[in-house]
């Protein structure tokens, strides 16, 4: 079980903590789950309600340990909302507990496991159940499993054995599709270094972190402010400072799209998975997993930099978060972890002084089709805002203020994203150059030689081959993402 970093940020959740379901874009999925179920007496209605997408949406505070339960191939076994509870969860031994809300009562829930005829007990859990649960004791990040075996009554529930599966033995056909804001409160915080602040602020006027620090609705900032040591092997000793804030709204992009068993089955994508319990499914035709959001960073880089080619990275705060997605019925968690650092890299002895501010957003992520598989998604756009730079000394230094997220669901990393804005100064001589970018203004520039400065961004990362978990043919090694790289020329000159 992974080690948690100390909660930093734990305020009181309102209905919608976990997310902002403002942002979502999953407009054709505002059907509930009760007009999805089947109406005995007017199947032509249940019909045109089944091919409705799912909605994807923030899951309410109350669903906070909420459960849902299918027993797929049999009558009435597609997954629906449950009374029933994971009581507790032991990850290594796959064995878990599960409980009913009106355990002790003489009238269990009639919301527990689908019944297959008319056999099994309401409000008992069996095999062949597939179990969907938001965190619960022992299973942080959720948990997604199947009943392999009943073995027996405890004072607490039943205690089952269980196997994993995968999402599609939820979602069967169903289509689902939206993008929702992660709350910035439901963040877990590490502070790496001694000076480091985090601020947010979210709806109904609340904000958290030092005072008269201004953070857009729905955003995260992280400030920090340190000293930069001198890198083994640097040619000089260095004396610099690093100071900045890397702002982010983040948000969680998911979909999925039944149907592999449709016409889309003539392709290679379209043969059945094979779960690790030994179970198959048709898996789904399409689907996306992906982080994105708006970005704002402004950094000064001062003094002399003495760095090596090699970058130099410092890891300044780690985040996490496990927010719930309600698809339909089904909680589905997402596991979001963000790592803010700094890096710098150069040659020779430069002193410098630089600073700049960006804005703009990023996405992140992977896409399923049957007749690409999986294939990489990564789009950024910046936009420079205007930029002070003094660089001494012939030589070349780049700094970078970025963020590495890594997203997956229910424990299993999907998706790792590494967004990297930077500025990087060239210089042969001596130079100082004041450069208001964008304002037409001409660059104030005292200099003996050459110079150049560069904005630039790179976004790379991976896909993992634990994406496998909707259903779709396993990876057989990691996808990288590919370089998103980009340059611009903010000012040159010579002398």
């Amino acid at each position: 079980m992974r080690k948690r970093p100390s909660r930093a940020l734990v305020p009181a959740l309102a209905a919608s903590a976990l997310f902002l379901a403002a942002g979502c874009s999953a407009d054709p999925g505002q059907s509930s789950a009760a007009a999805r179920t089947p109406d005995a007496g007017a199947s032509a209605t249940a019909t045109a309600n089944s091919d409705q997408p799912l909605a994807v949406a923030a899951a309410p505070a109350a669903a906070a340990t909420s459960t849902a339960v299918a027993r797929p191939g049999t009558a009435g076994g597609k997954a629906r909302k449950t009374s029933l509870k994971v009581k507790s969860y032991d990850s290594h031994t796959r064995r878990a507990v599960i409980s009913a809300l009106g355990k002790g009562t003489s009238s269990p829930s009639p919301t527990g496991s689908p019944t297959p005829a008319g056999t099994a007990t309401p409000g008992r859990t069996a095999v062949g159940d597939v179990i969907a649960s938001a965190p619960a004791p022992g299973a942080p990040d959720g948990l997604l499993a199947k009943v392999t075996k009943v073995i027996g009554e405890t004072a607490d529930g039943t205690e089952v054995q269980t196997a994993p599966t995968t999402l599609d033995t939820l979602l069967g056909a169903d289509d689902a599709k939206g993008t929702v804001p992660v709350d910035p409160a439901s963040f877990d915080v590490e502070r790496l270094l001694p000076d480091v602040k985090v601020s947010w602020a979210k709806t109904g006027d609340i904000h958290s972190g030092p005072e008269g620090t201004k953070v857009p609705l729905g955003s995260l900032r992280v400030d920090v402010a340190t000293k930069v040591a001198t890198a083994e092997g640097a040619p000089a000793s260095a004396d610099a400072s690093v100071s900045g804030f890397v702002q982010v709204k983040p948000e969680v992009d998911f979909s999925y799209g039944g149907g592999a068993s449709t016409a889309s089955t003539a392709s290679t994508a379209s043969t059945a998975s094979t779960a690790s319990n030994g179970s198959t499914a048709s898996g789904p035709g399409a689907a996306y997993l992906g982080v994105s959001g708006d970005w704002t960073s402004q950094w000064a880089l001062k003094g002399r930099a003495g760095a090596t080619a090699k970058p130099v990275r410092l890891p300044f705060a780690k985040l996490h978060a496990d927010p719930v997605l309600q698809v339909g019925p089904i909680p589905v968690v997402v596991n979001l972890d963000l790592t803010c650092y700094f890096e710098i890299s150069g040659d020779g002895r430069v002193t410098v002084d630089v600073e700049q501010d960006l804005k703009g957003d990023f996405k992140a992520g992977g896409t399923f089709g049957t007749a690409a598989g999986w294939t990489p998604v990564n789009e950024s756009h910046m936009d420079s805002s205007p930029v002070r730079t003094s660089v001494t000394t012939a030589g070349s230094v780049k700094a970078a203020l970025g963020a590495q997220a890594t997203v997956g669901l229910y424990g299993a990393v999907g998706v790792t994203a590494d967004l990297a804005p930077y500025l990087r100064g060239e210089a042969a001589g001596t130079v100082t150059a004041t450069t208001p970018v964008g304002s037409g203004a001409k660059s104030d520039v005292a200099a003996s030689g050459s110079w150049a400065l560069y904005g630039g961004l790179d976004l790379s990362g991976t896909l993992q081959i634990q994406l496998a978990i909707f259903g779709t043919p396993v990876i057989q090694h990691a996808i990288p993402l590919g370089t998103l790289h980009r340059e611009w020329k903010l000012a040159d000159g010579k002398m």
